[in-house]
């Protein structure tokens, strides 16, 4: 009887030890679940475009470049998202292609690749879990960094911020320091995503960048004095600062290195960029779908 009674005693204990088990792994598991489905990773591709000194428009398309990134979206509620990504893109713009004679006459060219990091906040309109899709807008805070260059002549490429076109770093422009090559921008835009199933999410967006520095294509002031120029820098700042001389174009004649303080730029609108294109996340932890309820319950437990 007693070996009977250890038994059924040995059998109980390891009983509740099991459910106690199970109770605590499910007090565990559920949170963990949820929370990591609040959790989405992706990827970005789409396009990239520049707007700035070389541009008589807002945009120019026809230097339409490409952009890839990748990025963490967290979901706060059913309506606020907050995204961390890394964005890579190349901007660019030429001033042979606009139809100002002015600035065909300037010649000046650029591209750059853009490396951006942002965090941004998602205003979703919709509950996409229900909808199943959501339209929404987006702002934040960026850094990114960048080095414009332009071609040559001879056709290589040359980076213009060591050659100091517009003075920088000359002791005769003493406010002329030369410019970082990071600075931050403000994304801002709108966009829409829907649901693909349980786990994956397809999403459009647009977004602007206006950035803080004037120099994402190397112009902004005024041209400097040749002479010096040439004396601290060399023939290639030079060519590279003016390039009207190069001119091929039935409009606009040939020119020659304009005098000191003739305007190049303009200092008092800054440059932006653009990321336009499509997003694909994944749902860490599993998803709730089209149509079904996002919220996960505790479970009841009956004695």
């Amino acid at each position: 009887m007693y070996t009977r009674f250890r038994t059924n005693l040995l059998k109980l204990t390891t009983l509740k030890f099991a459910k106690s088990t199970g109770i605590l792994f499910l007090l565990i598991a559920v949170p963990i679940l949820t929370f990591a489905q609040d959790w989405h990773v992706g990827a970005f591709a789409g396009i990239s475009n520049y707007s700035g000194d070389l541009t008589e428009k807002r945009v120019d398309f026809k230097y339409t470049r490409p952009a890839l990134g990748i990025l963490v979206r967290r979901d706060i509620n059913r309506y606020l998202t907050v995204r961390g990504s890394f964005t890579w893109g190349i901007v660019a713009g030429a001033d042979s292609t606009n139809s100002s004679k002015e600035l065909i006459a300037r010649n000046l060219s650029f591209r750059s690749n853009v490396f951006e990091g942002a965090l941004i906040g998602e205003f979703n309109f919709l509950d996409i879990d229900e909808k199943g899709f959501t339209p929404y807008i987006f702002a934040g805070v960026a850094g990114f960094g960048f080095d414009p260059m332009a071609k040559d002549q001879s056709g290589n490429w040359v980076r213009l911020r060591p050659l100091g076109t517009e003075g920088q770093g000359l002791p005769q422009y003493p406010t002329r320091l030369p410019y970082d090559l990071f600075s931050f921008s403000f994304p801002l835009g709108a966009g829409v995503k829907a649901i693909l199933s349980d786990v994956w999410t397809l999403g459009f967006e647009i977004g602007a960048r206006p950035t803080l520095t004037d120099y994402l294509d190397d112009v902004s002031t005024t041209y400097v004095d040749q002479n010096t120029l040439l004396a601290y820098r060399g023939q290639k700042a030079v060519d590279m600062a003016y390039r009207g001389d190069e001119v091929n174009s039935k409009l606009v004649p040939p020119g020659t290195y304009p005098a000191d303080g003739t305007s190049r730029g303009t200092a008092k609108n800054k440059d932006w960029y653009v990321f336009s294109g499509f997003t694909i996340t994944y749902r860490l932890g599993g998803g709730s779908g089209w149509g079904k309820q996002k919220n996960l319950r505790c479970p009841v437990f009956r004695p």
